[in-house]
């Protein structure tokens, strides 16, 4: 008999700030159960189905429910919020971007982030609190500083981000799912020639991966986004990526929510973490705020929280929480608007038209867990809107928000198994959590279901972090870098 799982979010941390609550429950409203539309259903996992529980019901959360769901495991979802994807998967960029898909960890961004402190409109800001789990994760990301680690880095995300691009097409083909969705191009935008230059590395990246690409000039980037006419003494040149997509995290995740409940998945919400209880090398149950609850196997989709729960069981995570914030506009001159997603390279900002609405997102401040609103920082995100698509939306009733963003240093999230039996991990997608969902929750139920998966999956798990045997060396070489 297939037993029922549980998708849980890990509710021992509050880090909702009382303004990002207020704009939640302004959208946050019960979503009708739609029809379950005929569809092939993936075959079921070798053995039997398993009673699975995973925590967190972010996009990533939700994805791997519905994946596990199609492939004959019974899922029950509880989250400490009222509803999915009421944190991070709320209200960001909205770009689904394979061909962006980077790591922050590039050449030269150390000498970038010292520039950058000193900018009135900075893309990353460091709180200089000493903080030991951020100094450490830091020094991670400054060894992936390198050509050689970047090119494996970009490559291995792109990698994923493509896969989980298809699947999101069939995803949306066979539940016919609406999220405000576009598929009409990125544009990377360049103000300056160095950054026109600094783009070679990225072609080749996706020239070699096989992505569709367009090397645009500035009548080339007003051609694909009119509302930049404007701004066209302020351009350089841009790098447009003709197959990535926007739509709204938000609606797809409480959408897809829904199918899944129409599919049997079951949703419990407001229901705490109190611990996981482990035996050996398996977790054995979840004691929750409503009581016990056990299962074969269990999968961590915690997003930032995912290093504080994996500490717990001994398991050291290197996600850090990255804090991201977004203003959405209303559209009041649509020829003014985006067309679709442009990233404006030098701030680190992408604004993206998500139906009615300009979604502008971006920025990267390392402060921990805190999710206060800094006015500079939307300020910021007013000014690239503006200075880009001035006059487009009516910046008197945008919504401001922030976010956590779960960031490995070298960017690529960590889906696998972990070094508990039964202990799966999906987590640490940084700014590529939307783009790279679809693809990570298939790859996760593939996992978990023992079955091969559809692309390589190997370099994305927790090892990759394990430090190698040591070789025997002469006396004083150094050790490779990592």
């Amino acid at each position: 008999m297939i037993r029922r799982g549980i998708i849980l979010s890990f509710a021992c941390y509050d880090g909702i700030s009382s303004k990002n609550s207020e704009i939640r429950s302004q959208v946050c409203q019960k979503i009708p159960r739609p029809r379950v539309h005929d569809q092939s259903i993936i075959s079921i996992a070798k053995g039997r189905p398993m009673k699975i529980v995973i925590l967190g019901s972010g996009v990533i959360g939700v994805t791997s429910a519905w994946y596990l769901a199609q492939a004959g495991h019974e899922v029950t979802v509880i989250d400490r919020q009222p509803a999915a994807a009421l944190e991070t998967s709320f209200a960001n960029a909205g770009e689904i971007s394979p061909g962006y898909s980077a790591p922050w960890a590039a050449p030269g961004v150390p000498v970038k982030a010292l520039k950058w402190l000193f900018m009135e409109h900075a893309p990353l800001i460091v709180n200089p609190k000493p903080d030991m789990a951020k100094i450490r994760w830091m020094l991670q990301m400054l060894g992936n500083c390198t050509s050689a680690a970047y090119a494996v880095n970009k490559g291995r995300m792109v990698r994923l981000a493509e896969y989980s691009r298809d699947c999101l097409t069939d995803l949306r083909a066979t539940t016919g799912i609406a999220f405000d969705e576009r598929q009409q191009g990125t544009l990377q935008l360049f103000r300056t020639q160095k950054q026109v230059d600094a783009a070679g590395k990225d072609i080749d990246v996706l020239r070699q991966g096989g992505v569709p690409f367009e090397v645009l000039d500035v009548a080339g980037c007003l051609a694909v986004e009119p509302g930049l006419a404007d701004a066209a003494g302020k351009i350089m040149g841009g790098l447009r990526l003709p197959n990535d997509e926007t739509g709204d995290c938000f609606k797809f995740t409480q959408g897809l929510a829904a199918q899944a409940a129409a599919a049997g998945v079951t949703f419990r919400h407001g229901v705490s973490i109190i611990g996981l209880n482990r035996t050996g090398d398996k977790i054995t149950s979840v004691t929750t705020s409503e009581g016990e609850v056990t299962a074969d196997a269990f999968v961590l989709a915690l997003g930032s929280y995912s290093p504080k729960l994996a500490a717990d069981l001994g398991i050291s995570l290197p996600v850090y929480p990255v804090k991201g914030y977004s203003i959405t506009v209303p559209v009041t001159d649509a020829s003014r608007a985006p067309v679709s997603t442009v990233m404006d390279e030098t701030h680190k900002i992408a604004i993206t038209r998500l139906g009615d609405r300009i979604r502008v997102g971006g920025m990267a401040e390392i402060a921990g867990y805190d999710l206060s609103l800094s006015d500079r920082r939307k300020r910021t995100l007013q000014h690239s809107v503006e200075d880009l698509f001035g006059g487009a939306g009516d910046q008197s009733r945008a919504t401001f928000w922030a976010g956590l963003r779960p960031m490995t240093p070298d960017g690529t999230p960590i889906i696998g198994r972990s070094p508990l039996a039964n202990l799966f991990l999906n987590t640490g997608h940084g700014t590529l959590g939307w783009t790279m969902a679809a693809g990570s929750g298939r790859l996760l139920a593939d996992i978990v279901s023992d079955r091969a998966t559809e692309i390589e999956s190997r370099d994305l798990g927790l090892d990759r972090y394990r430090k190698p045997a040591k070789a025997a060396q002469p006396a004083l070489q150094p050790a490779p870098v990592r």
